[in-house]
């Protein structure tokens, strides 16, 4: 007896039990569903359902039915004959390659969408599937921090992942949009590690350079920064210079700006939500310990490494603790973090903003380079700089209805 594959594709008004009423006439003919899939834009179903049915008296019988309870629920029908070589070969794309472009921005535009999909397009991939995962903008009403993300899982072979990847982010340069781009394999989906840079990231400013204002010497010490945040000097040789200016400055200074620090926009929400799925997080500073720790208490962090000030009779010394945490140590630090919890370095995020995070970011699962220098942004994986650091949870896949049973 020879079999019939059909696609049935419903489009219409929403309402419960709809998939429910097509699927029980489809069982009544002993019909086996091949794929299935629905999505729902402003309460308007678009639904495909591809099965296979014994032989044509069956499929003419099935067809009136599905036509009849299409009818009944106001609901449009359409039926396409699919050939069994046409099947198969749908079947092995299922090995290709599978990768997630992750668009972010305050708001999103078809021409953004539209770029971005066209560099897809010529590369001859498939687009899977399309899910937006933020809630929905109002139109009447101002939102205190709007926010706009899509995922677009698509399929296929990437000859040259760089070349893929530059377009990004000329397009991404030119209509002010954040794409990520990520191979959609078993670590993206079991990320346990998340490593923050604290200045400038975690915080909204560079404390170095508000204690040296305080110090008298705010000048001297935003240029040496500044210079070493571009990648223009040693981050080493920079700290050194920097840590003489502040010598002579009371522990007192210290706890003052300790509880002024402005902690980024997003951050709480971010961090709260991978403390609820189980994720460790870890503060990995070129900054000091003092604040670190600060911020730890406040923000529920597991790990903080950073620089240990020198403190005699209440006042800075100049000098410093232990060895300098520059580039290379954070990236350190990451490793020993991941292998001391069991986490492969695959699983792991790093997100900053300065050259010295670019070893980490390297290093990591996945390197998010924050609001960060130009040097940084084209070199990172990935990017977020049109929204606050819980943009990262975009990255991750993750919907705001899971994000919001948290708060």
């Amino acid at each position: 007896m020879s079999n019939e594959i059909i696609l049935l594709n419903i489009s219409g008004q929403d309402r419960p039990g709809l998939t429910s009423s097509l699927t029980d006439v489809l069982a009544q003919y002993g019909a086996k569903v091949l794929d299935i899939g629905q999505a729902n834009i402003h309460d308007t179903l678009s639904l495909g359902i591809l099965f296979k049915i014994k032989s044509k008296k069956k499929s003419a019988a099935v067809l009136k039915d599905l036509l009849f309870k299409a009818y009944e629920l106001g609901i449009t029908a359409k039926f396409t004959p699919i050939t069994l070589n046409e099947y198969e070969k749908w079947v092995t794309l299922q090995g290709k390659d599978r990768y997630i472009v992750t668009l972010l921005g305050e708001r999103l535009s078809a021409k953004q969408i539209s770029e971005v999909t066209k560099v897809i397009s010529e590369k001859n991939l498939n687009i899977d599937a399309i899910t937006r995962l933020t809630g929905r903008l109002s139109l009447v009403k101002d939102e205190e921090y709007p926010r706009a993300s899509i995922q677009l899982s698509i399929r296929g072979h990437i000859e040259n992942k760089a070349e893929f990847t530059e377009k990004f982010m000329a397009i991404s340069r030119k209509l002010n949009v954040d794409i990520a781009f990520q191979e959609d394999n078993i670590y993206r989906r079991n990320r346990r590690l998340v490593c923050f840079d604290m200045d400038s990231t975690l915080i909204q400013t560079e404390v170095i350079d508000e204690l040296a204002e305080l110090a008298g010497v705010g000048n001297e010490v935003k240029a040496i920064t500044e210079s070493a945040m571009q990648g223009e000097i040693d981050f080493n040789e920079s700290f050194e210079r920097r840590m003489k200016l502040l010598k002579g400055l009371s522990e007192e200074v210290l706890q003052e700006v300790a509880v002024n620090l402005p902690i980024t926009k997003g951050a709480r929400r971010l961090i709260d939500t991978l403390k609820s799925y189980g994720f460790k997080t870890a503060i990995l500073s070129g900054g000091f310990t003092y604040f670190g720790h600060y911020l730890q208490k406040e923000l529920g962090i597991d790990y903080v490494y950073a620089n240990q000030l020198e403190i005699k009779d209440g006042v800075l010394t100049g000098g410093y603790l232990g060895e300098i945490v520059d580039g290379n140590k954070k990236a350190e630090y990451l490793k020993d973090i991941a292998k001391r919890e069991g986490i492969n370095i695959s699983q792991t995020i790093a997100v900053g903003d300065g050259a010295n995070d670019l070893p980490m970011l390297n290093l990591a699962g996945l390197g998010i380079a924050f609001h960060a220098k130009p040097k940084v942004k084209d070199s990172a994986q990935s990017s977020i700089s049109s929204i606050g650091l819980d943009g990262v949870l975009y990255l991750l896949g993750y919907h705001d209805r899971y994000i919001d049973l948290v708060d």
